[in-house]
Protein backbone atom coordinates (compact mmCIF):
# COMPACT_ATOMS: atom_id res chain seq x y z
CA UNK A 1 0.00 0.00 0.00
CA UNK A 2 3.02 2.64 0.50
CA UNK A 3 3.53 2.44 -2.86
CA UNK A 4 0.06 4.17 -3.70
CA UNK A 5 0.47 6.43 -0.76
CA UNK A 6 1.42 10.41 -1.32
CA UNK A 7 4.94 10.40 -0.30
CA UNK A 8 4.75 12.67 3.07
CA UNK A 9 2.18 10.08 3.99
CA UNK A 10 4.34 7.32 4.02
CA UNK A 11 6.04 8.98 7.49
CA UNK A 12 3.15 8.13 9.32
CA UNK A 13 2.85 4.94 8.29
CA UNK A 14 6.80 3.90 9.73
CA UNK A 15 6.18 6.07 12.57
CA UNK A 16 2.79 4.05 13.11
CA UNK A 17 4.95 0.90 13.20
CA UNK A 18 7.49 1.92 15.40
CA UNK A 19 5.11 3.30 17.88
CA UNK A 20 3.69 0.11 17.74
CA UNK A 21 6.71 -1.45 18.27
CA UNK A 22 7.75 0.39 20.56
CA UNK A 23 4.48 -0.25 22.53
CA UNK A 24 5.00 -4.12 21.98
CA UNK A 25 8.79 -4.04 23.61
CA UNK A 26 7.19 -2.40 26.60
CA UNK A 27 5.02 -5.02 26.97
CA UNK A 28 7.37 -7.65 26.19
CA UNK A 29 9.86 -6.46 28.62
CA UNK A 30 6.92 -6.47 31.28
CA UNK A 31 6.98 -10.28 30.36
CA UNK A 32 10.64 -10.52 30.95
CA UNK A 33 10.57 -9.27 34.32
CA UNK A 34 7.85 -11.36 35.70
CA UNK A 35 9.19 -14.79 34.29
CA UNK A 36 10.93 -16.72 37.04
CA UNK A 37 12.45 -19.54 34.56
CA UNK A 38 15.78 -18.70 33.72
CA UNK A 39 15.57 -20.34 30.19
CA UNK A 40 12.17 -18.92 29.07
CA UNK A 41 13.56 -15.47 30.04
CA UNK A 42 15.60 -16.46 27.48
CA UNK A 43 12.83 -16.84 25.01
CA UNK A 44 11.39 -13.81 25.64
CA UNK A 45 14.37 -11.75 25.16
CA UNK A 46 15.63 -13.20 21.57
CA UNK A 47 11.96 -12.24 20.98
CA UNK A 48 12.89 -8.68 22.11
CA UNK A 49 16.54 -8.92 20.26
CA UNK A 50 14.27 -9.35 16.90
CA UNK A 51 12.02 -6.85 17.44
CA UNK A 52 14.93 -4.24 18.33
CA UNK A 53 16.09 -5.22 14.56
CA UNK A 54 12.79 -5.11 13.29
CA UNK A 55 12.69 -1.29 14.50
CA UNK A 56 16.38 -0.64 13.35
CA UNK A 57 15.11 -1.79 9.99
CA UNK A 58 12.07 0.97 10.06
CA UNK A 59 14.18 3.52 11.40
CA UNK A 60 16.57 2.98 8.24
CA UNK A 61 13.52 3.33 6.03
CA UNK A 62 12.30 6.56 7.65
CA UNK A 63 15.54 7.99 6.78
CA UNK A 64 15.74 6.82 3.57
CA UNK A 65 12.27 8.27 3.07
CA UNK A 66 13.54 11.59 4.30
CA UNK A 67 16.51 11.95 1.92
CA UNK A 68 14.42 10.83 -0.90
CA UNK A 69 11.48 12.93 -0.06
CA UNK A 70 11.18 16.78 -0.98
CA UNK A 71 7.66 17.07 0.55
CA UNK A 72 7.26 15.58 4.46
CA UNK A 73 4.48 16.23 6.51
CA UNK A 74 6.48 18.05 9.47
CA UNK A 75 9.85 19.58 9.76
CA UNK A 76 12.79 17.34 8.52
CA UNK A 77 14.50 18.34 11.34
CA UNK A 78 11.50 16.73 14.20
CA UNK A 79 11.51 13.45 11.50
CA UNK A 80 14.81 12.74 12.09
CA UNK A 81 14.72 13.87 16.09
CA UNK A 82 11.55 11.76 16.78
CA UNK A 83 12.77 8.45 14.94
CA UNK A 84 15.75 8.91 16.33
CA UNK A 85 13.89 9.08 20.12
CA UNK A 86 11.70 6.29 19.28
CA UNK A 87 15.14 3.79 18.51
CA UNK A 88 16.80 4.73 21.71
CA UNK A 89 13.69 3.54 23.61
CA UNK A 90 14.02 0.28 21.51
CA UNK A 91 17.43 -0.01 22.48
CA UNK A 92 17.18 0.90 25.69
CA UNK A 93 14.44 -1.82 26.81
CA UNK A 94 16.11 -4.42 25.19
CA UNK A 95 19.40 -3.82 26.80
CA UNK A 96 17.56 -3.80 30.30
CA UNK A 97 16.11 -7.32 29.25
CA UNK A 98 19.19 -8.39 28.26
CA UNK A 99 21.20 -7.87 31.64
CA UNK A 100 19.09 -8.91 33.59
CA UNK A 101 19.68 -12.74 31.90
CA UNK A 102 23.49 -11.81 31.44
CA UNK A 103 24.25 -10.67 35.31
CA UNK A 104 21.47 -13.42 36.12
CA UNK A 105 19.75 -10.89 37.80
CA UNK A 106 16.64 -12.57 39.60
CA UNK A 107 14.19 -9.84 38.54
CA UNK A 108 11.77 -10.23 41.32
CA UNK A 109 12.58 -6.66 43.01
CA UNK A 110 10.63 -4.19 43.54
CA UNK A 111 12.37 -1.90 41.48
CA UNK A 112 13.09 -3.44 38.65
CA UNK A 113 9.06 -4.33 38.99
CA UNK A 114 8.07 -1.16 39.36
CA UNK A 115 10.47 0.34 36.80
CA UNK A 116 9.16 -2.20 34.01
CA UNK A 117 5.45 -1.20 34.92
CA UNK A 118 5.73 2.14 34.24
CA UNK A 119 7.92 1.24 31.05
CA UNK A 120 5.15 -0.41 30.06
CA UNK A 121 2.54 2.50 30.65
CA UNK A 122 4.82 4.94 28.85
CA UNK A 123 5.59 3.05 25.85
CA UNK A 124 1.07 3.08 25.65
CA UNK A 125 1.26 6.96 26.01
CA UNK A 126 3.82 7.07 22.54
CA UNK A 127 2.34 4.80 20.62
CA UNK A 128 -1.54 6.94 21.03
CA UNK A 129 0.04 10.09 20.73
CA UNK A 130 2.22 9.05 17.60
CA UNK A 131 -0.75 7.91 15.84
CA UNK A 132 -2.73 10.88 16.44
CA UNK A 133 -0.38 12.56 14.45
CA UNK A 134 -1.61 11.56 11.22
CA UNK A 135 -4.73 13.71 11.50
CA UNK A 136 -4.06 15.91 15.00
CA UNK A 137 -7.92 15.81 15.27
CA UNK A 138 -7.63 15.57 19.46
CA UNK A 139 -5.23 17.58 20.30
CA UNK A 140 -6.62 16.59 23.96
CA UNK A 141 -5.94 13.23 23.59
CA UNK A 142 -2.41 14.02 22.49
CA UNK A 143 -1.31 16.16 25.33
CA UNK A 144 -3.23 14.02 27.85
CA UNK A 145 -0.47 11.06 26.83
CA UNK A 146 2.44 13.77 26.59
CA UNK A 147 1.32 14.71 30.19
CA UNK A 148 1.51 11.18 31.60
CA UNK A 149 5.01 10.43 29.92
CA UNK A 150 6.06 13.37 31.63
CA UNK A 151 4.49 12.42 34.66
CA UNK A 152 5.80 8.28 34.41
CA UNK A 153 9.28 9.76 33.69
CA UNK A 154 9.36 11.60 37.07
CA UNK A 155 7.37 8.48 39.20
CA UNK A 156 10.83 6.24 37.53
CA UNK A 157 13.04 8.85 38.89
CA UNK A 158 11.73 8.95 42.66
CA UNK A 159 11.47 4.83 41.98
CA UNK A 160 15.05 5.17 41.43
CA UNK A 161 16.55 6.96 44.25
CA UNK A 162 13.83 5.02 46.41
CA UNK A 163 15.34 1.94 44.62
CA UNK A 164 19.44 2.42 44.95
CA UNK A 165 18.55 3.79 48.76
CA UNK A 166 16.89 0.33 49.58
CA UNK A 167 19.49 -1.50 47.77
CA UNK A 168 22.94 -0.49 49.82
CA UNK A 169 20.66 -1.04 53.24
CA UNK A 170 19.72 -4.15 51.64
CA UNK A 171 21.97 -5.75 49.95
CA UNK A 172 25.18 -7.12 51.75
CA UNK A 173 26.40 -8.82 48.43
CA UNK A 174 28.71 -5.83 46.40
CA UNK A 175 28.42 -7.68 43.27
CA UNK A 176 24.91 -7.37 43.29
CA UNK A 177 24.58 -3.89 44.32
CA UNK A 178 26.45 -3.06 41.28
CA UNK A 179 24.56 -5.40 39.44
CA UNK A 180 21.00 -3.96 39.93
CA UNK A 181 22.05 -0.44 40.38
CA UNK A 182 22.85 -0.94 35.99
CA UNK A 183 19.83 -2.47 35.57
CA UNK A 184 17.86 0.61 37.22
CA UNK A 185 19.42 2.89 35.23
CA UNK A 186 19.56 1.67 31.94
CA UNK A 187 15.41 1.06 33.17
CA UNK A 188 15.03 4.57 34.30
CA UNK A 189 16.54 6.20 30.59
CA UNK A 190 13.60 3.83 29.10
CA UNK A 191 11.66 6.44 30.36
CA UNK A 192 13.88 9.43 30.01
CA UNK A 193 14.12 8.78 25.79
CA UNK A 194 10.31 8.07 26.39
CA UNK A 195 10.20 11.92 27.60
CA UNK A 196 12.49 12.82 24.88
CA UNK A 197 10.03 11.24 22.38
CA UNK A 198 7.04 12.90 23.61
CA UNK A 199 9.01 16.38 23.58
CA UNK A 200 10.02 16.11 19.94
CA UNK A 201 5.76 15.35 19.49
CA UNK A 202 4.92 18.55 21.58
CA UNK A 203 7.55 20.41 19.30
CA UNK A 204 5.73 18.91 16.27
CA UNK A 205 2.21 19.57 17.40
CA UNK A 206 3.22 23.33 18.32
CA UNK A 207 4.20 23.86 14.81
CA UNK A 208 1.15 22.38 13.10
CA UNK A 209 -1.49 21.97 15.03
Amino acid sequence: MKVFMPKDRVFYSLFEEVSDNVNSMGKALKAVVTEVDFDKREQLIAGLENQEHINDELTHQIYTELGRNFITPFDREDIHYLASALDDICDYIYSSAKKINFYKVNPNDTGIQKMADLIEQATAQIRISVRELRNMRDMRKITDALVKVNSIENQADDIFDLSIERLFETEPDAKEVIKKREIYQVMEIVTDKCEDAANVIESIIIKYA
